[in-house]
């Protein structure tokens, strides 16, 4: 490098008792002005950039007292001066330029360097970016651990109209009706099950708009909408109540067609079904016009219910919200959005123990939009009520045996679901079960009541057993006078709050009751218990039988010639049944 005329360097002057070795050469700096206007540091402590190069070990700096005067003096030393402040001023200018752009440089080179050893990450799926959304909230409750508990991605797939098929995990034929483009953009499938004819469906940037959907308003107190219509509470649904952003959308236009509603999302003979409803209502929109006035970040299911404040057909909900979490394979328990209009009711209160979050679509006060939508399958299409209807060969088994021996034709997937349930009242844990027999045999007794069912209900339950209140005595007294410790339980559950009547269940080693809603407890019963059930001709329906034999508890019945039971039939089968648990 040559040096500026004007910036010459000279070594300082060597003391008088030393000469200059002969190979020594005088060192320059460089001559770039910005070296000129900001002196690399000199103190042998102090840090040098790379680019001064090395310092000759014989060539010592100026002394500090000499850098001091020539700075008092205004002056560099050993510089030439300049008369000018002017063209210092003007070097000074580039001087800036330099380093700015030297900074600039590194910074890119380093940069290059580094991305040189991180690959660019894969394009996520649609699963990916959900999941990458859902991981951030800490909102939603976690699933319990649940002893019964098995995979719901089973490979390959259980045969159709197999005993696991048709408890909902047949779910595997998937159809993409609207592919993702790029990240970020809504995507729609279904999940669809041929044993059950129906479909589980999801999507991501999809809208519901409450102001496109005519029904009443929901979750009111019963008093207040006495004598309402159930035409009222159900959903009916105007074009575009549900959107989904598609990216490659150049136009709005409807999400699926008819044809592929009669293929996956069959009526199976249900006069109103809500889900085909609204999924006929769907439109497909490109980006920018999914107009929202709120965003739902977490996975949320939407669900419409009918008979809501029967236990049993309930439980049919609760089930399939259950299977729809598990076999869209949700982190955590989602939220539930009741796209329907019935008023509140007691049973509401275990959506929310099973749920994160429960809320009306009428209590949002615009078009709501979710990251991630659920759309769960109504409750008459789970096993609980096709079983009902169709034959098919299911039997309870242990998720032990099923483990250590598969096997389609049997099923551990009731026991799952009503360990759910007790877990979500806190009561899997707690000792109820390892304590159920330290206080003696409990029977418990279940109860038919009067309760206010819905708005167009009297309030008068019709009995099934004439003589209920007979028969319940006359067990009671038997059992005080039996050697053993036998307690009788009168099971009053419209009087019981669910922990309370999940508590009772638990405890029991005997359920009997007449036939009704209550006993569908029975999913939630330890595998130890057995079932006496009191029918009536008039109602000879295989509800219970069908659910003690898929959770492979002891199941005994009596048929009544009419409604009236003869105490001492009662009095014999208990007999019998206390007799096999050692009383």
């Amino acid at each position: 490098m040559q040096t500026s005329p004007a910036m010459t360097w000279s070594p300082p002057p060597l003391p008088a008792n030393r000469s200059r070795p002969d190979n020594h050469q005088p060192r320059h700096r460089p001559s770039d002005p910005c070296l000129t206007a900001f002196p690399f540091p000199t103190s042998a402590s102090s840090s040098r950039s790379p680019l001064a190069g090395p310092r000759s070990p014989q060539t010592p700096p100026p002394a500090p007292s000499t850098l001091r005067r020539a700075m008092m003096a205004g002056r560099t030393p050993h510089y030439h001066s300049h008369n000018s402040n002017g063209q210092r001023f003007r070097r000074l200018i580039p001087c800036v330029l330099f380093v700015v752009f030297a900074v600039h440089a590194v910074s890119f080179a380093l940069y290059l360097l580094l991305q040189s050893h991180h690959p660019s990450p894969r394009p996520a799926e649609p699963e990916d970016r959900v999941h990458e959304e859902e991981e951030q909230s800490s909102s939603q409750k976690p699933w319990p651990r649940l002893p019964s508990f098995l995979p719901w991605a089973a490979h390959p797939a259980p045969p159709a109209h197999s005993c696991e098929a048709y408890f909902g995990n047949s779910f595997s034929r998937f159809v993409d009706v609207l592919r993702p483009e790029g990240r970020g953009g809504g995507w729609f499938r279904c999940h669809h099950s041929e044993t059950l004819g129906s479909s589980i469906c999801e999507g991501a940037r999809v809208r519901l708009d409450p102001a496109l959907i005519a029904m009443s308003r929901g979750g009111e107190p019963i008093g207040q909408v006495m004598g309402r219509a159930e035409g009222e509470e159900l959903p009916r649904y105007e074009p575009g109540a549900l959107e989904v952003e598609g990216v490659a959308a150049g136009r709005t236009g409807p999400l699926v067609e008819p044809g592929f509603l009669d293929t996956y999302v069959p009526t199976n003979g249900i006069g109103t079904h809500t889900m085909r409803a609204l999924l006929n209502s769907a439109r497909v929109v490109p980006p920018g016009e999914l107009h929202c006035s709120q965003w739902i970040e977490e996975p949320t299911l939407l669900v419409t219910r009918f008979e809501y404040a029967n236990l049993f057909h309930t439980i049919t909900d609760w089930y399939s919200a259950y299977v729809s979490s598990r076999v869209t394979n949700l982190p955590k328990r989602p939220n539930v959005v009741f796209v329907d209009g019935h008023c509140k009711a007691p049973l509401e209160q275990t959506w929310e123990a099973l749920f994160s979050n429960v809320t009306y679509v009428k209590n949002f006060a615009g078009p709501v939009c979710f990251r991630h939508a659920v759309l769960s399958p109504l409750g008459y299409e789970t096993a609980l009520f096709k079983g009902l209807s169709e034959s098919f060969s299911c039997e309870g088994a242990s998720a032990q045996s099923l483990r250590e021996k598969p096997d389609h034709q049997k099923t551990a997937r009731l026991s799952e679901f009503g360990e759910m349930i007790v877990a979500s009242f806190g009561l899997l844990g707690d000792g109820v079960v390892s304590s159920k027999r330290s206080n003696g045999l409990n029977i418990l007794f279940v109860r038919r009541e009067d309760y206010l069912a819905h708005p167009r209900h009297s309030g008068k339950v019709e009995s099934r057993l004439s003589n209920e209140q007979e028969v319940f005595e006359a067990v009671e007294s038997w059992a005080k006078g039996l050697e053993c410790n036998v307690n009788v339980v009168n099971g009053l559950f419209a009087h019981m709050n669910m922990t309370e009547q999940l508590r009772a269940i638990l405890e029991a080693s005997v359920v009997i009751g007449a036939h009704g809603a209550g006993l569908t407890h029975l999913v939630s019963a330890t595998p130890d218990t057995k079932v006496l059930e009191i029918i009536s001709s008039m109602y000879r329906r295989p509800h219970f039988a069908l659910i003690s034999r898929w959770k492979a508890l002891e199941y005994h019945a009596i048929n009544l010639p009419g409604s009236h039971a003869r105490i001492a039939d009662v009095i014999s089968e208990l007999a019998n049944i206390l007799k096999d648990l050692g009383c």
